[in-house]
Parts: structure tokens; sequence; C-alpha cells
């Protein structure tokens, strides 16, 4: 990955208390592990940016290596990767991933 994409990303993150990257949009997941991730977070009553990784070669690539993690949604809390469909939904039906998203409400 070049420098610029990953200050892109590193931008992305510190800008946002909580950053999808994922295929699609939140309004419009283009896969359904994207879209597990969006209604955990919705259910969660959690504003975050989502960032459309089919947009930008460079992100969707990018992002794999920035967190050395081969699969897209990655989800970022507060600067600091959380982890991938099967994480994030095992953390909310857990009663995990609770106190991570109201600690970025903040």
């Amino acid at each position: 990955m070049d420098d610029a994409t990953r200050e892109r990303i590193q931008k992305m993150i510190d800008e946002h208390p909580v950053v999808l990257f994922m295929k699609g949009t939140k309004s419009f997941p283009q896969c359904g592990f994207s879209a597990t991730v969006v209604e955990v977070l919705r259910r969660s009553e959690t504003e975050f940016l989502d960032v459309n990784v089919l947009e930008d070669p460079a992100i969707r690539q990018g992002i794999k290596d920035f967190a050395q993690w081969p699969t897209i949604p990655q989800l970022y809390v507060q600067g600091k990767f959380v982890g991938g469909c099967d994480i994030v939904r095992e953390m909310y039906e857990s009663g995990e991933l609770s106190p991570v998203l109201e600690a970025a409400k903040g």
C-alpha cells in the first residue's frame, strides 16, 4: 500500500469515532456480511462513517493491508480495529460490543 492510501485510511479512522469499511453503503449494503454489521450498529443506535470499498480499489486492498485482515467489512471504534462480521456479531450477541460502542458515543 502506498503512503497516500495509508494516510487516507488513517485520517478517516482518526476523524470518526466509528468507521465501517464495507461493500456498499449503510443505506444500501452490497453484501450480506456488510449488511449484518450495519444492522448491528443500527440496533446499537451507533452513528458511523461508512466507507464503500467498491468505489475505490486502493482503499479496498489498502484496508486489508492496514489491518492485516483479509476480509471486508472491517469495523474500527475509537481508532482501533474491532473485527469483521463474525467477530462483531459474536461481540454483539455476547454483550461485549455495547460498552465498546458506548465509549465511542461519549
